[in-house]
């Protein structure tokens, strides 16, 4: 019996995490509603943290797990929305 990994081939992975990144990406219409979604976050953050890894960049995989770790054990909050706040001219 084969394992998964050895039937994939690192392109083959890279570009199955890359479709993975790409659905759990929150979308800017939908952020006001998701910006709060722990699991939502912490889903996109591990996602991009694959895609770095799989691209061999250990530093910015390290920042998203770091990332959706914070979302997951409650110490990350959603910044407010830049939208708000900000005054039009007149």
């Amino acid at each position: 019996m084969h394992s998964l990994t050895s039937d994939l081939t690192a392109i083959d992975a890279l570009e199955l995490a890359q479709a993975l990144a790409a659905k759990l990406a929150i979308a800017p219409n939908d952020w006001h509603r998701l910006k709060g979604n722990r699991k939502v976050q912490a889903q996109q953050h591990l996602s991009a943290a694959l895609v770095f890894l799989l691209n061999d960049n250990p530093a910015a995989a390290l920042q998203h797990l770091e990332q959706a770790q914070g979302w997951l054990d409650r110490t990350i909050s959603a910044p407010p929305c830049p939208d708000h706040g900000r005054k039009t001219a007149p």
